[in-house]
C-alpha cells in the first residue's frame, strides 16, 4: 500500500484533538497522535501540524469526529472555541474526501471492532447480538449514540442525548438539582456527568453540607476520594456513579438496548474499581415493572483509548454514515 493512499482519521474533543493515518479499509492505526485543541487556533492548524510532524506524504481523504452537531455545514465545537465551514475546511486542506461524523457516533462505529480484553463487564447476561446496543460515555462532556444492525452492517444513530434533562429521584438529587438551578437556567445530564459535572456535584455537596472547597479540578477530585478518603470527594464519585446509572437506564429502554451498553470516554477508567463496587448497576437496574428486562442488559466499560479513531476510520467505507 502506498503512502498516497493512506488517510488522515481524527477525534476532536473539547480538550483533545487525537489524529492517526489508516489505510482506507481497514481501522488499524497507525502514528496515533494527541494534540492539546487549545494549542491551535482552528482544525486546520492541529491537522496541518499533525501532517507536517508525520509526513504520510499527500493525504486526499480526512474522516473526522467531533464532540459536537455535525449536520449543517457550520461547525461548532461545544466545548471548545474551534469553529468552522466543513466546505471551506475542505478546501482549505484540500482534501477530495472530507467526511464529518459526530463523535460518538464514531464510538458506536468502533465498538464492533473492540476485542474482549478492551473490554470490561458490569453485569448482565450476555446481550442479543442483533439487538441495539447503547453507546454512552462522560468526557468533557456527554455523548451518547447507538448502534442498530441491517442486514448489510451496523448503523450508527446521531444524538446529541447527553443533553436531555436531568430527573432527580430523591431527596438529595433534588437538593443538588436545586443548587446547581442557582448557576444555570437548565440542567441537563450533561451538567452532572462529565469533567466539569464532577466539579458541579462537588460544588453542590459542599455547599449543602457546609464543608470546605478542597478540590477545584475532576483531577482532584477523584484523587481526593480515592487516595485521600476526603468524605465529600467520595460522595461526589457515589452520587456521580448512580446518576450515570439512571442516565444508561433511561437510554438503554429508550433505544431497546438488549446488544448491551458500552461506556467509553476517559473518565470512568479513571476510578474502575470504585464504579465497580458503587451503586450505578443497581440505579441501571432499577426501573420498577421493567427491572427483570434491564437485568438481562450487559454493561461494559470500554478501556480502549482510541475507540473514535477506529470509529472514524470505519466511517471512510461505511454507506450507513
Amino acid at each position: 500500500m502506498s503512502v498516497q493512499e493512506l488517510a488522515v482519521v481524527g477525534d476532536i474533543g473539547g480538550t483533545n484533538a487525537r489524529f492517526a493515518l489508516v489505510e482506507p479499509g481497514s481501522v488499524e492505526l497507525q502514528e496515533i497522535d494527541v494534540l492539546a485543541c487549545s494549542d491551535y487556533p482552528g482544525l486546520d492548524h492541529a491537522f496541518q501540524h499533525y501532517l507536517a510532524k508525520k509526513q504520510p506524504g499527500p493525504v486526499q481523504v480526512a474522516s473526522m469526529a467531533f464532540a459536537c452537531p455535525v449536520h449543517e455545514d457550520l461547525i461548532q465545537m461545544t466545548n471548545n472555541h474551534w469553529l468552522f465551514s466543513k466546505t471551506a475546511m475542505q478546501q482549505t486542506l484540500g482534501l477530495r474526501v472530507f467526511k464529518c461524523i459526530n463523535d460518538f457516533t464514531a464510538m458506536a462505529l468502533g465498538v464492533p471492532h473492540l476485542m474482549d480484553q478492551q473490554l470490561v463487564k458490569i453485569g448482565g447476561d450476555v446481550g442479543n447480538p442483533h439487538s441495539p446496543r447503547l453507546v454512552i460515555g462522560p468526557g468533557t462532556g456527554l455523548g451518547v449514540s447507538g448502534l442498530v444492525k441491517t442486514s448489510t452492517a451496523w448503523v450508527p444513530l446521531a444524538t446529541e442525548g447527553g443533553h436531555v434533562d436531568f430527573a432527580p429521584v430523591n431527596e438529595l438529587q433534588i437538593a443538588v438539582f436545586k443548587n446547581l438551578s442557582k448557576r444555570y437556567k437548565r440542567i441537563s445530564v450533561e451538567r452532572l456527568l462529565c469533567g466539569e459535572g464532577l466539579v458541579n456535584i462537588y460544588k453542590a455537596l459542599t455547599n449543602l453540607h457546609q464543608a470546605e472547597i478542597k478540590y477545584g479540578s475532576p483531577e482532584g477530585i477523584s484523587r481526593g476520594a480515592l487516595e485521600e478518603q476526603d468524605p465529600t470527594a467520595i460522595a461526589t464519585l457515589e452520587l456521580f456513579c448512580q446518576v450515570f446509572g439512571q442516565v444508561c437506564g433511561n437510554a438503554a429502554l429508550t433505544i431497546g438496548a438488549l446488544g448491551g451498553v458500552y461506556i467509553c470516554g476517559g473518565i470512568i477508567p479513571r476510578f474502575l474499581d470504585f464504579f465497580i463496587q458503587s451503586e450505578f448497576r443497581n440505579r441501571f437496574e432499577d426501573k420498577g415493572r421493567m427491572q427483570g428486562y434491564m437485568e438481562t442488559i450487559p454493561v461494559y466499560v470500554v478501556t480502549e483509548k482510541f475507540t473514535g479513531l477506529m470509529g472514524a476510520a470505519e466511517a471512510i467505507a461505511n454507506r450507513e454514515v
